[in-house]
């Protein structure tokens, strides 16, 4: 169990380093300790967060079939726990970026089942999943199925409460892009600008990742010379990421 916290832990930080092959040397021995232990939540925990480094790459093809064995290992682990809930939140983001909006809901439906769970539902180490970033992800996977009116919704809601620089870093460069979607210069710039801060703040890869992600929606905007200003200093902060 410690070796496969440990590895879980070192994992996440080597991905918020944009270190990913590192990483998920990480993640799978974390996943091998949980499966020799036969421990079903840390062992799909891992899983999970394996399939993260794939989202990053947009390799959504690549993260579904991890995804989809993580929710069989969930479901055979403590069921008064959050794994499956997150597990399901995860897979959304998957099927939402492989454009299969019935799937993403279903998945997005299962995930809200966590407010129906009592007592301790996360242990704050390698399970954190408790409900409270459901409406970031839920902006995540309406932006990416091209549903921009929900996706600012969620990403507005998500603002209204409390959160950590590299989630709200994460949540302003989301809103950028839709803001350029739409063509609102000025919302660009200063959404764009407040999450560079906090990357820069923060030393995120995390984020860093999610700025660069802005730069294919810049494309009809980039006689603007803010815009072109702006997508230079994304470039150069993912070089140094």
């Amino acid at each position: 169990m410690l070796v496969g916290d440990l590895y879980q832990l070192a994992g996440e930080i080597l991905f918020d380093a944009n270190r990913y092959t590192d990483a998920s040397h990480c993640y799978t021995l974390a996943a091998a300790a949980g499966r020799e232990a036969s421990h079903f939540d840390l062992w799909a925990c891992a899983l999970t967060r394996h399939a993260f480094i794939e989202l990053s790459e947009r390799q959504f093809m690549s993260a579904e079939p991890i995804l989809a064995a993580a929710s069989r290992i969930a479901r055979r682990g403590n069921d008064q726990l959050s794994t499956r809930h997150w597990v399901a939140a995860v897979q959304a983001q998957a099927y939402a970026g492989l454009g299969q909006r019935h799937a993403c809901d279903r998945s997005l439906a299962e995930a809200e089942q966590v407010h129906g769970l009592t007592g301790t539902i996360q242990n704050g180490g390698w399970l954190r999943f408790d409900g409270t970033r459901l409406a970031e992800e839920r902006g995540t996977c309406y932006l990416a199925l091209g549903r921009p009116d929900l996706a600012e919704q969620s990403l507005r809601s998500a603002l209204e409460v409390s959160l950590s620089p590299r989630r709200r870093g994460a949540v302003l460069a989301e809103l950028a892009a839709l803001s350029a979607d739409s063509g609102d210069v000025e919302q660009v710039v200063q959404l764009g600008t407040a999450s560079m801060a906090l990357a820069g703040e923060t030393g995120s890869g995390y984020i860093a990742k999610k700025l660069d992600g802005l730069k294919p929606h810049f494309a009809p905007l980039m006689k603007d010379n803010r815009i072109a200003e702006l997508h230079d200093h994304i470039s150069a902060l993912q070089r140094t990421a």
